[in-house]
C-alpha cells in the first residue's frame, strides 16, 4: 500500500500512536472503524507500521565503513554509563563527527542506517541508545516508546550532551561535531545547541520541537531546520522560534517539504517521501561538510 492510498484519518491516527497518545491497540482498533474506501482502515493502519529489514539502505558489513557498539560514561544521566553505535569511514582518520539521535522510541534499525549513512559520506557517526541505560532497544518500537516515556527525561537529555561530548572527544574525530536528530532527537539537537554553546558546529533537526525561547540567545551553532509541510503541532511553534532566532542572530536556514508529513525522512513507513527525503539528506551532509570541514 503506498502512500496515496492511505486516508488522512490514518495518518492522522498514526502520529497520535507514534508519539505515546494513543496505543498500538487503540490505533489499530480505531483506524478499523474508520469507512474508507477502497480498502479497509485496519490494512491502512498496518501498512504504516515499520518494516526496518526492507527499509535497510547500508548494510552493516558494508567494506565503506567500520561499526561497532561502545559504551562510554555518562555522568549525571540515568545510569551513568551509555552505550552507543559508533560507526567510522573505512579510510584513515580523523573525520568530523556526527552524533545522530533517535526518535522517541530508542536506537531502533532505521537511525542505526543512518548512522552508516552519514560514515559512508566521510564523517565519524555516533548513533547512541538512550534506553541503553535499561538494557537497550527492546526490538520493536512499541515496547521503545513505553520504555523512553518512563525515563527521568531531563536524564535522559543529558545521556544524549555527554554522547556528543563524548564522540567529539574520540580519537578518530577532528573535534568538529555536528548533530541531526528526528522527532523527538530533532528537539534534543536545539537542546544541544543550547547546552553546547560554541561546542556545536552545525545543527540539524528534522521536525523536532524548540528550545525553551529564552534559552535561543545561547545557540552558537548555525541551524539547518528541516520541516514537513503537514506537521501542525510543530509548525505551531515555528513562528515564535524563528522571532527568537532573528532576534538573537542565531545563523539558520528552514526547508518546508511541500506534501510531507511529519516522519517524511524516515523509509520505514509509508510516510517516506522519497524526493523530499533525498534532498534533505543532500542538503544536511553539505550543511555539515560546510561547517564541520
Amino acid at each position: 500500500m503506498t502512500p496515496p492510498d492511505i486516508a488522512p484519518q490514518i495518518y492522522d491516527l498514526y502520529d497520535e500512536y507514534c508519539h505515546g497518545r494513543i496505543d498500538r491497540r487503540e490505533f489499530l482498533l480505531r483506524a478499523g472503524a474508520i469507512p474508507v474506501l477502497g480498502a479497509s482502515g485496519l490494512a491502512m493502519a498496518q501498512a504504516l507500521l515499520p518494516r526496518y529489514a526492507e527499509a535497510q539502505t547500508i548494510s552493516f558489513t558494508d567494506e565503506r565503513i567500520k561499526a561497532r557498539y561502545v559504551d562510554y560514561p555518562s555522568p549525571g544521566g540515568i545510569a551513568g554509563e551509555m552505550r552507543g553505535y559508533l560507526v567510522a569511514p573505512a579510510g584513515e582518520g580523523p573525520f568530523p563527527a556526527v552524533l545522530v539521535i533517535h526518535e522517541n522510541r530508542g536506537l531502533n534499525p532505521y537511525i542505526e542506517d543512518v548512522a552508516r549513512r552519514f560514515a559512508v559520506e566521510g564523517f565519524l557517526a555516533l548513533a547512541p541508545d538512550g534506553l541503553s541505560p535499561v538494557g537497550g532497544y527492546p526490538g520493536n518500537d512499541d515496547d521503545g516508546r513505553t520504555l523512553q516515556a518512563s525515563l527521568d527525561q531531563e536524564a535522559l537529555r543529558r545521556d544524549m550532551l555527554n554522547s556528543a561530548r563524548f564522540v567529539r572527544a574520540h580519537e578518530s574525530s577532528t573535534g568538529k561535531l555536528g548533530a541531526v536528530g528526528f522527532c523527538w532527537g530533532g528537539g534534543t539537537v536545539s537542546y544541544l545547541a543550547v547546552e553546547m554553546s560554541g561546542d556545536l558546529a552545525a545543527g540539524v533537526p528534522f521536525y523536532g520541537a524548540p528550545p525553551e525561547l529564552e534559552d535561543v540567545a545561547k545557540i552558537k551553532a548555525p541551524l539547518l531546520i528541516q520541516s514537513a509541510e503537514d506537521d501542525p503541532r510543530i509548525n505551531a511553534l515555528w513562528p515564535d522560534f524563528e522571532a527568537a532566532l532573528i532576534a538573537h542572530q542565531v545563523r539558520y536556514e528552514r526547508h518546508l517539504y511541500p506534501g510531507t508529513r511529519h516522519g517524511f525522512h524516515n523509509n520505514s513507513t509509508p510516510r517516506y517521501d522519497e524526493e523530499a527525503a533525498q534532498l534533505a539528506w543532500e542538503r544536511t551532509v553539505a550543511f555539515f561538510k560546510a561547517h564541520l570541514g
